[in-house]
């Protein structure tokens, strides 16, 4: 198989691990709930396992920049939608240009390592 499919794939789960970790963060209420908790951590483990593993193929600089843009607008969806939490408008316009900047530089950067 596609080194470069493997390494994305593998950043794709680091980025729904992460995300799905926060939510248990969310659902832990500071530390104070145990299944939580350990929920989290477990997701956390597994998100930075798939990121070292994409790490083989796509740069660190990139690598970081796609699964920190992605999972903050997919944790800000997450909390939009499962805890109510509200966006306004400033901060959909901050999570557009996140992920306007990973697809310039997924698409047009030579560091990308495409």
């Amino acid at each position: 198989m596609n080194p470069a499919l493997l390494a994305y794939g593998s950043l794709a789960i680091a980025i729904v691990a992460e995300v799905t970790g926060s939510a248990f963060l969310q659902k832990s209420a500071g530390f104070t709930r145990l299944a939580p908790m350990l929920a989290m951590g477990a997701f956390y483990l597994v998100s930075f396992f798939f990121l070292a593993q994409s790490l083989k193929v796509i740069p660190l600089g990139v690598a970081y920049a796609i699964w920190g843009g992605l999972g903050i607008v997919l944790t800000a969806t997450v909390s939009a939608l499962v805890f109510r939490q509200a966006l306004d408008l400033p901060a959909i316009l901050g999570m557009a240009m996140i992920v306007g900047g990973v697809v310039v530089m997924n698409g047009f950067s030579q560091a990308a390592g495409h």
